[in-house]
Parts: C-alpha cells; structure tokens; sequence
C-alpha cells in the first residue's frame, strides 16, 4: 500500500473520519520500517490532542471462551445505544513462520461491516503478553477518529495477558462454565487484574454451571487485591449467543469507568501507562538496534555461540554488548 500522504494530512483526514486514511494511518504505525516509523511518530504527535476520549476494555479468556463472538454482540448493543466502536483484535503469529491467521474480521463478520464500527485484526509477531506490538498506537489512532468505546481482544494466553493492563481502563476476563475448573488455563496473575469478569455460554443446560462458577470466582475474587481503586470487581454472566446478561455486564463496565475516573485512578493509571508505554519503545527499538547494528554483529554472533555452548553467561554477554555499543555512540551519533 503507498502511503504517499504527508503526516499532518494523513492525521488530518483521520480526525475527519476518513475510513481509507484510517487503514492507512494504522498501516503506518504497524509497519516495522524506519522511515514508517518517523512518519508514523509524525503522524502520532498530531493526533494526541484528539485521543483520550475513550473508554478503553481489554478483553480477555481461555481460548474458545467466545471473545470474537461476545465483542459482536456487545459491539452491536453499543452501536444501537448510539457509540461508534473500534476492535483491535489480536491473533497468534506462528513462531515458525512468522505467519498469523487474522481470522477475527472474519469472525466479527456483521459487525466489521457496520459504518460505526471498525474492526483491525493484527499478528502478536512474537510479542508477549498478548497484545501486537503497536496495540497502543493502534488504539490512539482509533481514539482521533471518533471511536468512543475500543475494545482490545488479547491472544487469549493466559498469564502473560496482564501486560494488556497498559493500554486499557477497565479489563474483562471471560471464562467458561465448568465442574470445578472456572479457572483451568486462566492463573492468578491475570485474576488480580480482572476489573468484570463474565462467565461466557451461561445459556441452556450450562446456566446452572454458570452460575455455580460465578459464585465461586466472586469467592476468589474477594481475597484479592482490587486493581483499581474505588472498585471491587463483579462478576457476571451471560450468552453471546442469546443476547442474556449483556445488558448487566455493559452496566458494570460503565459503572467501573465512573468510579475510577471518579476516584482519581482512571487519570493516575493513564498517566502510568503512557510512562510505561515511552519506555516499552525504547526497550524494543535499543533490542532491534542491537541485533541489526552492523558494527557490532560479529561481536553478537560470536557472544550468542558463547552462550548457547554454554562457555559463557548470559549476563556477562549482555553487558559486553551493551558495552561496546555504547561506546561506540559515545561521540553523539543519533540512534
């Protein structure tokens, strides 16, 4: 795709509601280049006065919980309610490949069609914590375009989908109905961060074990530490399927936006995420810069043998790199 538009009229055009700048502003921040990347952080800086406008919701679960199924129910309840909504959906990449399925437009079919709506599926390519490695940008650029509800669906992992805490305000955990495994493949690190959770499929013969798991994650739920403050999690349930509980879970979301922006910690917790945010970049491009520096490659090749060989530490390689990379920038060269 050519992205020959100047950053201020590409920003421009997206605050204007343009939904082909829209894709091509969001193609530009995902880019790995790095002259797509000086123009996505152009592009970026004229957009911030309009983000922040939002209401951000991570959601999360066990894989096959029914996430895409559940956010185009609840995306479609938001639109009818009058709110244009923006899905950044995120898909496992192959380690092997690199390859990723981005199957979820697919399945959030009616709601990827909606005029309100705007659905962008990315690949993790190899970034953990279940999130792409520019959900965030991504998620501003949605913002500057009007959208006022964004929903973040995670890889589905598990524990590692705590790191989604960085880019959202409220964060739903789905589960499924069980005998006694509510919380098989979902670990407590995740479950300290739960703001809603929703027992997910709570429909026909699975209503009375629904239930039985709500009561019981509501009991684990209260020996836990809250994540946000002036709230204490609840716990629903609900059918995409059917269209039961929606209502309830959308009304707990909302109520969890209004005490913590209420109490103080929606705009404390904002201000912690973009600190968090500025140094994520600089750890992820100083990585990039240390692997593809020609000067030092030999060096990194020779040190990463080391290591795997087992004649070398893997913290006495690391200093050594950075040792000699710095030194090498100590005359002021731009990085």
């Amino acid at each position: 795709m050519t992205l020959e538009r100047s950053p201020s009229d590409l920003a421009q055009r997206v605050i204007a509601g343009d939904r082909i700048a829209l894709s091509r502003a969001l193609t530009l921040v995902e880019s790995t280049r790095s002259d797509h990347q000086e123009r996505a952080s152009a592009v970026l800086d004229a957009l911030l006065p309009h983000t922040g406008g939002s209401l951000r919701v991570g959601v999360t679960g066990v894989p096959g919980v029914g996430k895409s199924t559940l956010i185009e129910a609840l995306g479609a309840k938001l639109i009818d309610a009058g709110h244009r909504v923006g899905v950044l959906a995120v898909d496992p990449s192959s380690r092997r490949t690199g390859g990723s399925i981005l199957g979820d437009k697919t399945r959030m079919g009616q709601l990827a069609n909606e005029p309100k709506a705007f659905v962008r599926p990315s690949p993790t390519s190899g970034t953990l914590g279940g999130v792409a490695r520019r959900t965030r940008e991504s998620l501003l650029v949605l913002e500057s375009a009007g959208f006022d509800v964004i929903l973040v669906e995670t890889v589905g992992v598990g524990q590692s989908e705590t790191l989604v805490r960085d880019l959202v305000d409220c964060f739903l955990v789905l589960l499924l109905p069980g005998a006694g495994d509510e919380l098989q493949g979902i670990k407590r690190g995740i479950m300290e961060v739960a703001d809603v959770v929703a027992i997910q499929k709570a429909d026909g013969e699975s209503i009375r074990a629904a239930n039985l798991a709500a009561a019981t994650v509501l009991s684990a739920l209260r020996v836990m530490r809250a994540r946000s403050e002036g709230w204490e999690p609840r716990v629903h349930t609900c059918s995409a399927l059917t269209g039961a509980g929606l209502d309830e879970l959308w009304a707990s979301v909302r109520a969890h936006h209004q005490a913590v922006d209420e109490s103080g910690w929606l705009t404390r917790e904002r201000t912690r995420q973009r600190k968090a945010w500025l140094w994520n970049v600089v750890d992820e491009t100083l990585h990039h810069r240390l692997r593809t520096d020609g000067e030092i490659a030999s060096l990194v090749a020779e040190l990463e043998a080391e290591v795997a060989a087992g004649t070398r530490s893997a913290t006495g390689a690391a200093r050594q790199i950075l040792r000699r990379w710095f030194r090498a920038r100590a005359s002021g060269e731009d990085v």
